[in-house]
């Protein structure tokens, strides 16, 4: 018997719930058939229904975790809630701040989403799929960028595209830090590091508004 619809659908979301807490646990290196179904209580036949070989597996890992990503809560810029929205720089700064390990869950979040890339690069359509979220990271951070440019917060003779990208790669360049030396980097020089180079960036338009 062909199982029903709404049984098939809880019967993935136990899998993805499997899927993360081994992720949680021991990371990509650690992710396989056997482990998922161990977490399950399953067996190892029964996942081989969902993922015929370890790359479905992990291109579903992927997924999970880019989801878990965008439905983690997210640090709300003063303004939001109440019209007009938060725009422009506090907007920016808290999108951020959002990616930085300035805790132990997001430290822990970060620690799965860097052991991903070794996993993605060793596979062109994975690295791909892969460089697709991080466009779609970026493509919100322009938004900001942009909203803060019209407000005169940032200069606008370099693209909000360019800053963007700028932003998003410093960023990620100080989770690596943090997370190899995490005492060197606690959350409070990871904030200051990050409104310093914020302040960097809006210096000339802070120049020009004081002309």
């Amino acid at each position: 018997m062909t199982p029903a619809r709404g049984d098939h659908e809880a019967r993935r979301r136990d899998v993805s719930e499997a899927v993360w807490r081994v992720l949680s646990s021991r990371g990509f290196e650690g992710l396989t058939l056997r482990a998922v179904a161990t977490e399950m209580g399953a067996s190892t036949g029964l996942l081989t229904h969902y993922f015929p070989n370890k790359r479905t597996l992990v291109a579903h890992a992927l997924d999970v975790l880019d989801r878990r990503s965008q439905e983690r809560p997210r640090r709300i810029a003063p303004g939001d809630g109440s019209p007009p929205p938060a725009a422009g720089l506090p907007r920016l700064r808290a999108a951020l701040l959002d990616i930085l390990p300035l805790d132990e869950a997001a430290a822990a979040g970060n620690r799965i989403w860097v052991g991903s890339w070794d996993v993605a690069l060793a596979d062109p359509e994975l690295a791909t799929a892969h460089a697709a979220r991080y466009g779609r990271a970026r493509a919100l951070l322009t938004e900001s960028v942009a909203s803060a440019q019209r407000l005169g917060e940032l200069p606008d003779d370099v693209a909000a595209e360019q800053l963007a990208a700028g932003a998003q790669a410093f960023a990620l360049g100080l989770v690596v830090q943090a997370l190899f030396a995490p005492a060197e980097f606690p959350a409070e020089r990871q904030t200051a590091l990050l409104d310093a180079y914020l302040a960097g960036l809006a210096g000339p338009a802070r120049e020009v508004e004081r002309l």
